[in-house]
């Protein structure tokens, strides 16, 4: 992974966009030896700074995953480039530098000065790449007034009764637990069994988890202002619903419970992911285990999913890694990233509707460094760096 990171770094982002690693208005610097960091000053340097924000990195990916082309091959095929990470997260990366490289090109200097991050970690947690990077700017006193991430986007289809595509930009960002539970227990042969397994007694540890779901707390976070930005969308009944939440918040929650889609607005989320036992089939394994991610919602915390984790006494529970949730970011009309982003999105899509969010996959955002973090799609970076 390291020598492709230094590949992509030299190989093709220098060469692909040279003016933004030559300019003398931009100032550049490696962190943590692949991150990239960049700060482009504007034209009147009492403005608070913004930061745009995407991640080099990219998950595994085997061809016998059922690819359509190579996933590396970065393959056009119908109008779309096909390849891991064009969706998560070189389209971000692209997006930036080339709004970048192409209004360094025209001259352009900007009146608000930003920043631009790239980290290489981002899929194992960003420890050494936007960890560093907010360390770096809280040691050089840099305060910002928003952080534009990767998150929500258009959506159409999503949300059932919703009358055309929606944007929604992200204001905060789920909390996240893993969870480890386990059970040791005497191990036995197929043909002599213990009463009960360390599987069985796990798989009903687990069982229990998926019956007995995170309480519904729709109305508590960001997700009210959700559907109340959205209620006009909406044909009856739900129109009439969405549009009196004072009254009707239990009953719309009860229904986006029961939709996959829709269930991780009214709730933490609990998905089992990994389970490990036995090594032979006619062995009664001593030990099992299963991970368990919890998405959290904006109402809890760590601590409180933590405690709801409950089983019996054969079963032990550890938290293996988890953070809160992150503070809600401003979204009334003075929140100047939220409104700057939608006035752009409007701008380039008037037919949308716009409305704040949240997303479930969280950044490593340092609160002492930033006023607010607005989440969406950075496809529409360039108007945005043209408006300020």
């Amino acid at each position: 992974m390291l020598s492709a990171l230094r590949e992509f770094d030299g190989l093709l982002l220098r060469k692909v966009f040279p003016k933004i690693f030559s300019s003398s208005l931009v100032q550049h610097e490696l962190v943590g030896n692949y991150s990239q960091l960049f700060r482009i000053p504007g034209s009147e340097p009492d403005l608070e700074p913004y930061m745009l924000l995407a991640h080099i990195d990219v998950v595994p990916a085997d061809e016998a995953d059922g690819w359509d082309a190579p996933p590396f091959s970065a393959q056009e095929l119908n109008g779309f480039i096909y390849g891991r990470g064009t969706i998560d997260n070189k389209q971000s990366v692209m997006g930036i530098l080339q709004a970048s490289e192409y209004l360094l090109e025209r001259g352009y200097t900007p009146r608000r000065s930003f920043y631009i991050g790239l980290g290489h970690d981002e899929e194992v947690n960003g420890l050494y790449g936007a960890a560093n990077i907010v360390k770096l700017l809280k040691s050089q006193g840099v305060k910002l007034q928003y952080v534009l991430d990767e998150g929500l986007a258009v959506l159409d289809g999503i949300i059932n009764g919703l009358d055309g595509p929606a944007a929604l930009i992200g204001i905060s960002e789920k909390g996240q637990a893993t969870v480890k539970l386990s059970v040791s227990s005497a191990p036995g042969h197929s043909s002599m069994l213990p009463r009960e397994s360390s599987i069985g007694i796990l798989a009903s540890a687990v069982n229990r988890l998926e019956e007995n779901l995170m309480p519904r707390l729709f109305g508590y976070g960001p997700e009210r202002s959700t559907f109340e930005h959205l209620a006009h969308k909406f044909g009856l009944p739900l129109r009439f619903i969405t549009s009196n939440l004072w009254f009707f918040s239990p009953l719309l929650s009860r229904v986006l419970e029961r939709i996959n889609n829709t269930n991780a607005f009214v709730r933490t989320t609990t998905a089992v992911t990994m389970f490990n036992s036995g090594v032979k089939i006619n062995i009664i394994p001593s030990y099992a285990e299963v991970f368990v991610n919890f998405r959290i919602h904006s109402a809890q915390t760590l601590q409180e999913v933590l405690e709801l984790v409950k089983s019996d006494e054969r079963v032990k529970v550890e938290l293996v890694n988890g953070f809160d949730p992150l503070p809600i970011s401003s979204y009334d009309e003075q929140a100047f990233g939220f409104q700057i982003i939608k006035k752009m999105v409007q701008s380039m899509f008037p037919q949308l509707t716009v409305a704040p969010g949240k997303t479930s996959d969280a950044f490593l955002l340092n609160t002492d460094t930033c006023e607010s973090l607005v989440i969406f799609g950075t496809d529409m970076v360039c108007a945005e760096t043209e408006n300020d």
